[in-house]
């Protein structure tokens, strides 16, 4: 008594899993590197530790290919604005990892110069901590973001919240 038996082969599943599952497989990074925690980023598609297990071996170069935005490194206030538009011209679903202490709160740079944490401009997904992070803490990252995806903790979170940032910035005429 074995497969053989069947006559026929089937596959059943719901649509939405079937839908998770390719988001997962498929996220396209778009690369936001700032400072020292770029290096990192860049480490972390090199061959030695190979993005394209996970389905992201390109790095995007336009936002509107791109589903995640990598924040590397400090933010300037002089850069929020570009990173909201960059974030703003990506297509739904899209996600962003705070990659590094200086995104995720300011780091060492208290003061008025550098935001004091990428959510103030952009909803964060994921964080992750170091000085700068090791492509490993990447990795874990991105992890971290596929079982959100897988889940669809993401979703019910932004639906809780009602989603994006926290503030606005002015438009630019």
């Amino acid at each position: 008594m074995g497969l053989e038996e069947f006559q026929y082969n089937f596959l059943t599943g719901r649509v939405e899993d079937l839908v998770k599952w390719a988001r997962r497989n498929s996220v396209w990074p778009a690369t936001f590197g700032l400072a020292c925690c770029a290096i990192e980023m860049m480490a972390t598609g090199a061959a030695h530790y190979d993005l394209s297990r996970f389905g992201m071996e390109v790095f995007r170069a336009s936002p509107r290919q791109a589903d995640l935005m990598i924040v590397a490194g400090r933010v300037s206030q002089k850069m929020a604005p570009v990173l909201r538009q960059i974030y703003d011209q990506m297509m739904e679903p899209k996600w962003v990892i705070s990659m590094g202490v200086c995104a995720s709160s300011g780091g060492m740079f208290n003061n008025y110069a550098i935001v004091q944490g990428v959510d103030q401009i952009v909803p964060v997904d994921v964080y992750t901590p170091g000085c700068p992070p090791g492509p490993e803490t990447l990795i874990h990252g991105i992890l971290t973001l596929h079982e959100q995806i897988r889940t669809g903790e993401i979703i019910r979170r932004r639906e809780a919240t009602g989603g994006g940032a926290e503030i606005t910035l002015p438009a630019h005429g």
